[in-house]
């Protein structure tokens, strides 16, 4: 698998994220912030595709909040690609680009709806930990938000998660 910096407004990728952005719509009733091409390109967005070949694998992208902090946005798998890693991939690659440009933590936010669930999972896996709301998010019962500290221990990650701390 290749992971590249690519265009979200490239025309293989058109597909996937209206894809994308269909699903979350009906599943968040109106409460999803997923960002369409315009906002994926602006530049405090990095973009990134993942590919097996030819094959357009899935997206993630990572939006710079401000010189410290980083937020996960926009990670999808292709249909035919669920369940093959690529979503690890592309999250540890996220990671590694947040942790090269010295950001001191990760936020995110996603859904509550069952389709989330897997999502929700690799996030825990990878130690992201329950967060309070950040940025300009508003929590609604559809949306929940989580952080990985980039500076801290497995340990305090576990001991974090038990209550909702800050994400911002």
């Amino acid at each position: 698998m290749q992971i590249r910096v690519d265009d979200p407004t490239a025309p293989y990728v058109a597909d996937l994220l209206t894809l994308h952005l269909r699903e979350l719509q009906g599943a968040m009733a109106g409460h999803a912030f997923a960002l369409d091409a315009t906002g994926l390109s602006a530049a405090s967005v990095t973009f990134w595709t993942a590919w097996d070949g030819d094959t357009l694998l899935g997206f993630g992208a990572l939006k710079q909040l401000d010189d410290t902090h980083g937020e996960v946005k926009s990670m999808r798998a292709a249909p035919a690609a669920r369940g093959k890693g690529v979503g690890r991939a592309m999250l540890a690659h996220i990671v590694g680009e947040a942790r090269e440009r010295g950001y001191s933590r990760l936020s995110l936010e996603t859904g509550t709806a069952p389709l989330h669930a897997p999502a929700i999972a690799l996030y825990r896996s990878a130690g992201f930990t329950s967060c309070s709301a950040f940025a300009d998010y508003q929590p609604s019962p559809h949306n929940q938000f989580f952080r990985l500290d980039l500076l801290g221990s497995a340990a305090q990650s576990a001991t974090q998660d038990r209550e909702a701390t800050p994400c911002g």
